[in-house]
């Protein structure tokens, strides 16, 4: 079976946050849950929209939505780590971008790779439930123009 690899961009990423692994992140094998690591990219994107006065609804005149996700695990999460999420853009379109996120944690000085995801996103208009163009505002949010 071939293993999902996402490569990251040589660039400065987008958006940097920082996120702790709360109590009820955790699964039966005491460490981060799946499920909880959607919503811990999730949380990043919406962090890297919110700084840039955006939400998935509103995003420079688009809304967005979620067409795909992939998540490779590197390593473990524990309570108490605080996840660092690193978020890179590529791939735009005249209508989608993908998202990249780079996930690591500290401990003991050490960096620890947790997990590399990406989501597919379009944009979209939820009163027409069309997919519809990205507008230049956020494309260059994206590029860091």
């Amino acid at each position: 079976m071939g293993r999902v690899k996402i490569k990251f961009p040589d660039q400065k990423p987008l958006h940097i946050s920082s996120i702790p692994v709360r109590i009820s992140d955790i699964n039966y094998g005491n460490h981060l849950g799946n499920d909880s690591l959607l919503s811990v990219i999730h949380e990043s994107r919406m962090q890297m929209l919110a700084q840039w006065g955006y939400d998935e609804l509103h995003a420079g005149g688009v809304a967005l939505i979620m067409a795909d996700v992939m998540i490779a695990y590197r390593g473990e999460a524990f309570y108490g780590d605080v996840l660092s999420v690193s978020l890179f853009a590529e791939e735009l379109t005249g209508h989608s971008f993908d998202l990249l996120y780079q996930i690591t944690t500290e401990r003991e000085g050490n960096v620890i790779d947790i997990a590399h995801a990406k989501t597919g996103m379009i944009t979209f208009d939820y009163g027409t439930r069309k997919i519809i163009p990205m507008t230049n505002e956020l494309k260059n949010r994206l590029t860091g123009k």
